[in-house]
Formats: C-alpha cells, sequence, structure tokens
C-alpha cells in the first residue's frame, strides 16, 4: 500500500474513494489525528493514474461526476466510512524503498547481539579502519554507519532515516539514497577518525547528510517535494551545536558535521543537474 495523500473532510475523501472504485481501483483511508485522514492505495502499480485523478479531483472536488460515483458505488458499501488501517509492516513500505528498509533492517540485525553480550564483537568487525591490517578492509569505511549503541541512538537515527531517506528514495529513486548514503558515510567516518579515532559509530552523520540534502532542495528545486519544514530543520541544527557544547554525551560530532556539509554538496550537484530539476 502507497499512502497518497491527506484530508481534512472524511466525506470528500469518500468522494474520491467511490470514485476510483468506480474505475476499478481501490483506495482506503484512514485517520491520523488533528482531524485528517490519510488516503492510501492498495494496488502500487496504480500510482501513476490515481496521482493524475488526485489532481483533477483536488482542483474541482464537488464535479457531479464524483457524486455520481458514491451513488453508483453506495450498494455495495457495506458501511459508508470503513476505514481500512494498514499494519506496520505497510505503513513502513509505504514511505520507504528496498535501500531505506535494507539500512534499517541491517542496523537491527546488528543492534541484536549487543542484547546478548556481543558488543564489543561486532563492534571489532564493523569498526572504521583503525590499523594498518585495517585500510583495505573497504566494508569498515561505510559500516561504522550501521552500528548502534543504545536504544535511543537506533531510534532516532532510524527514524529520521526513515522519514528523510523514504522520501528521498521514493521520489529521486533507491541509486540517489544510496549514492548519499555511501558519500556520507565514508566523509562523516574519515571527519570523526581524523578527530577522534576509530570508537564511534552510527547513522547521524548521513541522517545529517540527508538533512543538509533536503535543506538545499528545499531552496533550489522544491518541485521536488524534498520540503523540510523549518522547525524541523532548526532541532537539528541546534541538536548539532549542542553536541559541540555539550560535556556529559559522547556524540561524534565531526562526523555530524561532515555529514551536513556532504549532504549540502550533494544537494547542490543534484539541484543544478537540468534532467532532474
Amino acid at each position: 500500500m502507497i499512502r497518497l495523500t491527506q484530508f481534512n473532510n472524511p466525506r470528500l475523501a469518500q468522494s474520491f474513494i467511490d470514485y476510483m472504485a468506480s474505475q476499478g481501483v481501490t483506495l482506503s483511508q484512514m485517520p491520523e489525528g488533528d482531524g485528517m485522514f490519510a488516503l492510501w492505495l492498495h494496488d502500487e502499480e496504480q500510482i501513476d493514474r490515481v496521482q493524475q485523478e488526485l489532481k483533477t479531483f483536488s482542483s474541482n472536488p464537488h464535479h457531479n461526476r464524483y457524486q455520481a460515483a458514491s451513488w453508483e458505488v453506495a450498494d455495495s458499501r457495506k458501511q459508508v466510512f470503513r476505514y481500512s488501517s494498514p499494519n506496520m509492516m505497510q505503513m513502513l513500505k509505504a514511505k520507504a524503498g528496498v535501500v531505506t528498509l535494507g539500512i534499517m533492517a541491517i542496523c537491527i540485525v546488528l543492534y541484536i547481539p549487543r542484547l546478548i553480550g556481543w558488543q564489543q564483537q561486532i563492534f571489532e568487525w564493523f569498526h572504521f579502519p583503525a590499523f594498518a591490517s585495517q585500510q583495505f578492509q573497504v566494508w569498515r569505511y561505510f559500516s561504522h554507519a550501521v552500528l548502534h549503541f543504545s536504544i535511543l541512538h537506533i531510534t532516532f537515527n532510524l527514524l529520521w532515516w526513515w522519514q528523510l531517506g523514504g522520501d528521498i528514495e521514493q521520489r529521486l529513486g533507491k541509486g540517489r539514497l544510496l549514492k548519499i548514503f555511501l558519500v556520507s558515510a565514508l566523509l562523516s567516518g574519515c571527519a570523526q577518525y581524523w578527530i577522534e579515532g576509530a570508537n564511534f559509530g552510527g547513522l547521524s552523520g548521513v541522517v545529517y547528510a540527508l538533512v543538509g540534502y533536503f535543506w538545499v532542495m528545499t531552496a533550489r528545486a522544491p518541485q521536488l517535494g524534498l520540503i523540510i519544514q523549518k522547525p524541523i530543520l532548526v532541532f537539528m541544527l541546534i541538536w548539532l551545536v549542542l553536541g559541540f557544547v555539550q560535556p556529559y554525551m559522547a556524540i561524534a560530532n565531526a562526523a555530524h558535521l561532515a555529514g551536513l556539509f556532504a549532504g549540502l554538496m550533494l544537494g547542490w550537484f543534484d539541484s543544478s543537474k537540468p534532467q532532474l530539476t
């Protein structure tokens, strides 16, 4: 299932659902709080057709064709407002693709051994190369990004990765997101190693790259739909600054800063491509 959009009027949403049902397309809606209702598409292969119909509907939602469709399918509905709630996996997949979910799965799989006392072994296998003998173990330049050291650490990073990375993968493709992950993991890892050595890990350098990428895209290519809200941007930047001034938490500040600049750089480069914008 794919989440299409939100409505603040469930009756209006239902008229579009009924119209698409008359066209052989199954949609459903579910409440999301604050009086908003999300519209979900069941068959992902019909996304282009439905998005075009949604644009037409948005321009004139009270057209007679939608009212006529509601009367047409009324007898086949057991209940006028029946909300179908996607399960957790459907919701995850609705805002993510194979790269987004794959990185999340790797992070979780590598975190589980920590719960049974294998944290040191996992860290030794995947940390950033610290010795001459590890320089040609290429995976280490990237695998440090999927190591996490607490439930708060992994939860915070995966939520932002899913939210921001999922949007990039859905709108620009898995190749673009994979490029951002690899470049930012490499640069943030090198920066953190240069400042403090190899005792670090986590996806936060990549997350800041996503923030930087969204920041540039919001300013230079808003038509792509990669918009970061100002309160979120301000929160992430304040959190970045706090990492440098607070003395109590071990935070990979160099990785965060390098990741942010990597995202800004990649965003500027991509937003300059005529075929993309």
